[in-house]
């Protein structure tokens, strides 16, 4: 298994739209093991394949406390499964050190597929919920700070320029 490197906001490549996986290999099965390693390093509970420069639709999430309940989701999509919606405080591994409120449905139903091939098909609430959402918005080229306003992410991006600059001098 490797670390994979993680894209940081504001780099261009996040809003890239993930391309439909066709089919289940070795490869993408090596994929998921590098992407649950990276995300349980540093330390996360989702990772999604567009967030380590790979555009492929795969994301893995574990909200478990002892990391133990990992999931690997392949094509996955999701319906609300009713119109209530919460807001949770959300962070982002491709935005360190950077959380703030996103409202979502509270309630999903998720579609997806497995890394045997297998159909997987299950409702989430709470943290999970807001896991997958987040990281099904990455495969969609979104990034969770396109939810806050405006001066916001013109803060946030401001930020996370100045941080990228003084790494790159270190």
């Amino acid at each position: 298994m490797a670390r994979l490197e993680i894209l940081h906001y504001p780099d261009p490549r996040l809003r890239t739209v993930a391309k439909p996986i066709a089919r289940i290999d070795a490869r993408i099965q090596q994929l998921a093991a590098d992407m649950a390693e990276t995300m349980y390093a540093a330390p996360g509970i989702g990772l999604a394949a567009t967030q380590v420069n790979v555009h492929e639709r795969i994301i893995v999430v574990d909200v478990s406390e002892d990391q133990s309940d990992l999931r690997v989701l392949i094509n996955p999509s999701f319906e609300p499964l009713d119109v209530q919606t919460k807001t949770y405080q959300e962070g982002c591994l491709s935005v360190p050190g950077v959380y703030d409120e996103v409202e979502r449905p509270d309630r999903i139903l998720v579609r997806a597929q497995g890394l045997q091939s297998e159909s997987l098909v299950f409702e989430a609430d709470g943290l999970l919920s807001v896991c997958i959402q987040h990281e099904i918005d990455h495969l969609d080229g979104k990034v969770f700070v396109d939810y806050l306003s405006r001066l916001k992410q013109g803060r946030i991006q401001t930020k996370m320029v100045k941080e990228a600059r003084q790494r790159a001098t270190l």
